[in-house]
């Protein structure tokens, strides 16, 4: 059986969006498409009243009747489709965490019902993409109108074949062009131990990362003949390059490490910084 593409909806417009988003992503990708929504539990310690008799009931019929209704929209729109829902009686975070493990994707928007307008990124879309044990996309801004490209952002550095295979597999599924950006600071041929030059040849360093970047993206665009490469790179920070690239791009695809090196709260800080201020749907994945 195929993995699901599992979307969180709590009715907010920001959940219409990740859904609306998710539809098309199932649509392309020949997925089921779940839709969860996670029952608000009842906080006495924080509304310092007890629970109201009947109020788990009342609330899980509503919930089921909202997902109802919004399965026959999304069924209307994508006859083809396989549509369920699910209602989790659990924080929302948790259940998305939960439904990742067996999904092929969770979509999430950008902030829920309790979210603060000002934010620009919610809590549990920022847990749900730090924690999920696989790909995450956080729909913050659906694109106007279609790009025809993927936006990945590449390091050049080791473990990132599993990012570079699944934004190859995007674009191929698309039928769209692969823009892979690299940005640096500083030269890559630097070792580790050693101090950072102050002055250097700008455009030699950016000549030599070109070629890095070409070397490093060749055995992927080998397995992916059909997809076309465009190759970025940009002196500067990686996120600001993949926020701007974003702007004509119809995803943008970033890499969030596993395990102990990770930061910000289960993310990189360009992951961070991408979920924040980009202007299409980010894709996080595992690295």
């Amino acid at each position: 059986m195929t993995e699901p593409i599992v979307v969180g909806f709590d009715g907010s417009d920001s959940s219409r969006q990740a859904l609306a988003w998710a539809e098309e992503e199932a649509a392309v990708r020949d997925a089921p498409l779940s839709v969860l929504h996670a029952m608000a539990l009842w906080s006495p310690d924080v509304l310092l009243v007890p629970e109201p008799a009947g109020w788990d009931i009342e609330a899980d019929k509503a919930a089921h009747e909202q997902l109802r209704q919004v399965a026959a929209e999304v069924r209307s729109r994508r006859p083809r489709l396989e549509v369920t829902t699910q209602v989790a009686s659990d924080r929302p975070e948790d259940a998305l965490v939960h439904a990742a493990e067996a999904a092929q994707l969770v979509v999430v928007g950008n902030r829920g019902r309790g979210g603060f307008a000002e934010l620009l990124l919610g809590s549990v879309s920022r847990h749900v993409a730090s924690r999920a044990p696989g790909p995450v996309a956080v729909v913050r801004e659906r694109p106007t109108g279609e790009h025809g490209v993927i936006v990945v952002g590449v390091s050049g550095q080791p473990g990132e074949e599993a990012l570079l295979e699944y934004a190859f597999r995007e674009a191929a599924l698309r039928g769209a062009v692969l823009r892979a950006v690299h940005a640096w600071t500083h030269p890559g041929t630097v070792e580790p131990w050693t101090v950072q030059p102050v002055v250097f040849d700008t455009e030699a360093a950016g000549r030599e990362e070109a070629q890095r970047l070409a070397e490093f993206l060749l055995g992927s665009a080998e397995k992916f003949p059909d997809v076309e490469l465009a190759a970025q790179v940009v002196r500067g920070h990686p996120a600001k390059a993949l926020a701007g690239a974003s702007a004509e791009a119809d995803a943008v695809i970033v890499g969030a490490a596993h395990g102990a090196t990770r930061t910000l709260l289960g993310l990189g800080g360009t992951a961070h910084a991408v979920l924040h201020h980009a202007r299409a749907p980010v894709i996080v994945v595992r690295t």
